[in-house]
């Protein structure tokens, strides 16, 4: 793997050159032009996309939000972690997770919390690798329709 640097995405033209990797992890995702328009709607939250560019290619993303609750307090939230399958075992997803886990310190976070499927167990294993303890269950209802088929 050729040298790789990681910056923010901020337009929709870098957006678009995401969404290849981003639906190796979201495979429901449908067209590029309504992942753009999503994770546009999402900045708008709060919702940052930090990218992994191997040259002018996207090979691996982290999505995240700082965030805050009674819970944890302030805190960041990992919503997507994906390296290309082409770029794995080259420590990208630990270089992706220091870089979001830094800018949390930096900005006064005191937890870094994400979720993954309880049949995630390569996942499951990196994140323990990389310092995080499973503490909880994570539950989820369907509201409409559209949501109970993904």
């Amino acid at each position: 793997m050729t040298t790789v640097r990681l910056s923010q995405v901020t337009t929709e033209q870098a957006c678009l050159r995401c969404f290849d990797v981003m639906r190796e992890l979201r495979p429901h995702l449908q067209g590029s032009r309504d992942f753009v328009d999503q994770i546009m709607r999402q900045r708008v939250l709060g919702y940052r996309l930090l990218a992994a560019w191997e040259e002018r290619r996207v090979v691996g993303l982290a999505g995240y939000r700082l965030t805050e609750n009674l819970l944890y307090g302030r805190f960041v939230y990992v919503d997507d972690l994906v390296v290309g399958a082409a770029g794995r075992r080259h420590g990208l997803g630990a270089r992706l997770l220091a870089a979001v886990r830094g800018e949390a310190r930096a900005a006064g976070c005191r937890h870094l919390v994400l979720d993954t499927g309880l049949g995630m167990a390569l996942a499951q294993r990196f994140y323990f690798r990389q310092g995080l303890l499973s503490r909880g269950l994570h539950f989820v209802e369907a509201l409409s329709v559209e949501e109970a088929g993904s």
